[in-house]
């Protein structure tokens, strides 16, 4: 597994877990309000926007080591609970499976955050019994994709994956970054209709004070907190808990 950072320790990412988080490198989307540049394009240098978000981020010259990993997890068994497994993306990686099983191995749980362009990985993993939980992005209505994702998608791939998350008798959630510029508060209805019937969906305001992969949106404005609870009140319509998180 080619590990581009380190959290070694959250209470906000897993729901219910204290966890540590594990960054894969590379993503085949390049959405403009990506905090993590440097797992996305690795040969970009990190700032020192990351160090303050407490992670330690490798660059395309100055990866972690998978053996570095596991003998920094072997000194958490029983401190926590689980392991994140973030990215980038990390179903573009071939070997995840192996790679989760080994997590899976030292007595933790694992929850994947995933852009949803993988199915067949994410099936795998599934028959597996490898993950816990589950996290898919839904990065805007169908009509605005690529151009927030700076990429190409196949529609087909993101519905087939969001309807295995739905019947997959996990815990899951979708959650969705709003920039104005790239989203409109009617979107939400649109994005809903994508999930309609999901567990949970989270909306958050993106943040602008980093280093993005766009930086044209750096310290750009986001939306207010009361634009968010009207999208959050339009996007009650269509699951069964919205939160702006």
């Amino acid at each position: 597994m080619i590990i581009g950072g380190l959290e070694k320790f959250s209470l906000i990412d897993y729901p219910g877990h204290l966890a540590a988080i594990v960054f894969t490198s590379g993503c085949n989307f390049r959405c403009h309000f990506c905090y993590n540049p440097m797992l996305v394009e690795p040969g970009r240098i990190s700032s020192s926007d990351d160090k303050e978000k407490g992670r330690s981020l490798g660059t395309g010259l100055n990866q972690i080591q998978e053996s570095d990993l596991f003998e920094f997890l072997q000194t958490r068994v029983d401190k926590i609970d689980a392991v994140v497994v973030t990215g980038g993306e990390p179903t573009l990686h071939p070997d995840l499976p192996e790679f989760i099983k080994k997590i899976k191995d030292l007595g933790f749980k694992v929850k994947l955050d995933t852009n949803g362009t993988n199915p067949q990985a994410l099936k795998n993993l599934l028959e597996q019994n490898l993950i816990d939980y589950i996290a898919m992005d839904i990065k805007g209505p169908f009509e605005k994709y690529d151009l927030v994702v700076g990429a190409q998608i196949n529609k087909d791939d993101l519905l087939e994956t969001i309807a295995t998350i739905k019947a997959s008798g996990l815990p899951y959630e979708f959650r969705s970054t709003i920039v104005p510029g790239l989203h409109e508060i009617d979107d939400i209805a649109k994005m809903g209709e994508m999930i309609k019937g999901a567990q949970q969906w989270f909306l958050q305001p993106f943040k602008s004070d980093v280093e993005l992969v766009n930086n044209a949106f750096k310290n750009a404005a986001s939306y207010t907190e009361a634009d968010m609870e009207k999208m959050q009140e339009i996007g009650k319509q269509y699951v069964d808990f919205c939160e702006v998180r």
